[in-house]
């Protein structure tokens, strides 16, 4: 059973969410929340597997709720982003911050559900337009030096760097496999090693990584 928090400062999307995510075979909903402290809270006493967290909240907006949550690393739960715009100003720290995914506020029911159970299997909810974001934000801040990060990619191999590359790219393992010419399954192997090694929750923060320690640069 996948347990869920629903934190967002409308009320009628919070209880539409929770009305929906709670119809749902192996999915429940623990608890809501109106702000982001209340968020935190709940989190920390309900522990859900997943919060769906708005982006803009009062007292304590979702980017700093986020930070709050999962400041411990990877006790914390899987934190899906909620937005209204795909472009919000704030995907990039959000995705520094741990989340592992967004969705906008108006996408289909079967989308939100389909979210839900991919985040809370450990994977990332990365659309090509947060991608492209996420690209776009790491190019405005160009020719900066890569981050501590860049010593840490000495513990994967050339193979795997070639991986976590395309995942910077925004490439699904499906695409990541033509690309290479390997098995789909040796790609997804790849990518739980990439992972372990290098300590990231999921494909978010990957993507994170891949810019911050110089491994690729946006126009790549």
């Amino acid at each position: 059973m996948i347990t869920c928090l629903i934190a967002d400062d409308q009320a009628m999307v919070r209880e539409g969410f929770g009305a929906l995510l709670g119809a749902q075979d192996g999915i429940s909903v623990a608890g809501l929340a109106a702000d982001g402290a209340q968020a935190v809270r709940l989190a920390r006493e309900l522990k859900p597997d997943v919060v769906l967290m708005d982006v803009r909240m009062p007292v304590l907006d979702g980017l700093a709720a986020t930070r709050e949550l999962l400041r411990t690393g990877d006790s914390g739960p899987r934190v899906l982003m909620l937005t209204t715009f795909d472009l919000d100003e704030y995907v990039y720290e959000a995705l520094r911050a741990g989340a592992s995914g967004f969705l906008l506020k108006d996408a289909p029911a079967a989308e939100l559900v389909h979210a839900v159970r991919v985040v809370a299997a450990g994977d990332a909810l990365l659309a090509p337009s947060v991608t492209r974001r996420l690209i776009a934000d790491f190019a405005q801040q160009a020719r900066r030096p890569a981050g501590p990060q860049a010593a840490a990619l000495d513990q994967i191999t050339a193979r795997e760097a070639q991986v976590l590359a395309l995942i910077a790219r925004g490439l699904s393992n499906a695409e990541i496999s033509a690309e290479l010419v390997i098995a789909e399954q040796t790609t997804k192997t790849h990518v739980g090693r990439i992972l372990m090694k290098l300590g990231l929750r999921d494909r978010a923060q990957a993507v994170v990584f891949a810019y911050e320690s110089g491994l690729v640069s946006p126009g790549q």
